[in-house]
């Protein structure tokens, strides 16, 4: 065989190499995207680096695998479910107080699946390989309870925390855990409810 033949063939070679490397990688990073959807963007933005990121991602679906997560009992779901019925009867007279039990039920629930609760970032990272989707309500309903706690939220702040709770409450739970919605706070006594009614103007 000629040199010529054989500088081909080694060329051929490496193309067909790298043909099927590139394929590799964008199998991996399909896959990566229909597993952790929005969350794939956001660590490839924290990093600052695709590559990084897709061995961040990686690493989660590996601890992911190593978790012994559990389904929950029907007796199980009832009792989160009726709890969560409290929490938002609870927050009619006592909004602050119900985002506070929320993120204790919720942390409770994610317990109860098998995930471990010990670090914020962690468990995160732990959801995120199958509840992704409702990662940023958990992130957005961290943040509000944790301003509530300084006391620098609103009450419609709150509002929007147990509707953010409830995304991930449900996600977990395998089920919308009440049918109603969020209620709206009563007003305290000394707040001034607008007049509304126009016929008497």
């Amino acid at each position: 065989m000629s040199g010529t033949a054989t500088i081909i063939l080694i060329v051929v070679a490496l193309l067909v190499v790298a043909a099927i490397v590139f394929g590799v990688q964008a199998a991996r990073r399909r896959r990566l995207r229909q597993t952790f959807g929005p969350e794939y963007d956001r660590v490839v933005a924290d990093t600052g680096n695709r590559t990084e990121a897709e061995k961040e991602l990686l690493e989660r679906t590996k601890r992911h695998a190593r978790l012994e997560l559990k389904p929950l009992s029907a007796e199980s779901r009832a009792r989160y479910s009726a709890a969560w019925e409290e929490v938002q009867i609870r927050f009619v007279d006592n909004p602050g107080e119900a985002v506070s039990t929320a993120d204790e039920l919720v942390t409770r629930l994610i317990a109860e699946r098998g995930y471990p609760t010990g670090d914020y970032d962690e468990r995160l990272a732990d959801l995120s390989v199958e509840h992704a989707a409702t990662l940023e309500h958990y992130r957005a309903a961290h943040d509000i309870s944790r301003r509530s706690r300084d006391g620098a939220a609103e009450t419609e702040d709150l509002r929007q925390a147990l509707v953010h709770y409830r995304a991930l409450f449900a996600d977990l739970l395998g089920e919308d855990p009440v049918a109603h919605t969020t209620p709206a706070p009563r007003p305290a006594a000394d707040d001034t409810v607008p007049n509304t009614d126009t016929t008497t103007r």
